[in-house]
């Protein structure tokens, strides 16, 4: 084995000539904002949820009460996200290499089944709300309903910005917008009641509102399960990652290539690529890496580099 094999083999250099950690500082950035902004939006929350569950029970709205209740796990979820994003910062180690980034995916993860639970626990009070009506004082639902859509509006606009770069605060803006819904469908059935005093509007709306939470919160919680299992990221084609290695001049053939999410924004890439001249490995590292960066927007890459004679092409993969 002469040196340029050796030299080769030991490619699997991690070469970080190319690697920018530009975009994973830019996400952190946007981690850090996007925690101040939850404590607020947590402040606001938990102020108003007592505010909505005294006018829920004064009322006799299951609206009212159910929303005060998601509220409820609103300010649980915020609380978990804020610290989520606190305790990923903390440095890897040596048995946590990676850091902890994945701590804001779980959050996220379990933000959204507290969102499935809580969307079947509505509909089924509103199931027997509707077997078995009460009445209801229209009036003060709507009072206390459109205060909460404002407060539910604020807390929404706050977060919006940063929901697009982390998937634990996306989380907690689902939340805020689940219960955005609530105060909406709360809205309706208050001005149903106070013109027609048809009291079924409330738990029938109540439904409505858990439906569309059960949608958006089985949305997160998939996309947590995929990142938690390592697939491929679903705006990312495996096929056109492996072809854009493959088209790379002395690259034979490419082979055990994997792409996913360590995190949000955080996207990494490995794999081995089988050239015919080993002089040019790092040449072909680099195209790699830039191909990486500027096609998909993945920085964290590794790939093993072999030699066409020390490794007998058992297929050429190419796209």
């Amino acid at each position: 084995m002469n040196q340029s094999a050796n030299e080769t083999r030991a490619g699997h250099s991690h070469d970080h000539a190319g690697h920018d950690h530009a975009g994973h500082d830019h996400a952190h950035d946007h981690r850090d904002l996007g925690r101040r902004r939850l404590s607020i939006v947590l402040v606001i929350t938990a102020g108003f949820m007592m505010v909505e569950l005294v006018g829920g029970l004064i009322s006799n709205s299951l609206a009212l009460i159910a929303d005060a209740g998601h509220m409820l796990s609103d300010v649980a979820a915020i609380a978990l996200s804020i610290f989520a994003l606190w305790f990923a910062r903390r440095p890897a180690t040596e048995q946590k290499s990676y850091g902890y980034h994945r701590f804001e995916i779980l959050a996220a993860f379990v933000n959204g089944m507290t969102l499935v639970v809580i969307a079947l626990l509505i509909l089924w009070q509103a199931y027997q709300r509707i077997v078995s009506p009460q009445p209801v004082e229209g009036s003060l639902m709507l009072g206390v309903a459109v205060v909460g859509l404002m407060v539910n509006i604020a807390a929404a606009f706050l977060l919006h910005s940063s929901a697009g770069h982390s998937l634990n605060v996306r989380g907690a803006y689902l939340h805020v917008l689940s219960d955005m819904l609530g105060s909406v469908g709360a809205i309706a059935a208050g001005l149903v009641i106070i013109f027609t005093g048809w009291t079924p509007a409330d738990p029938i709306i109540s439904a409505i509102v858990a439906l569309l939470i059960l949608a958006s919160s089985w949305r997160l919680v998939r996309e947590s399960v995929d990142i938690l299992l390592e697939a491929v990221p679903s705006h990312i084609d495996l096929g056109d990652v492996r072809g854009a290695i493959a088209d790379i001049a002395g690259v034979e053939e490419v082979h055990d290539l994997h792409v996913w999410t360590l995190t949000s924004g955080y996207l990494a890439m490995s794999g081995h690529a089988v050239i015919t001249d080993a002089t040019h490995y790092k040449e072909v590292l680099r195209s790699i890496h830039e191909r990486m960066h500027e096609r998909f927007g993945i920085d964290h890459v590794t790939v093993q580099i072999e030699h066409q004679t020390l490794y007998p092409l058992r297929r050429v993969e190419r796209t």
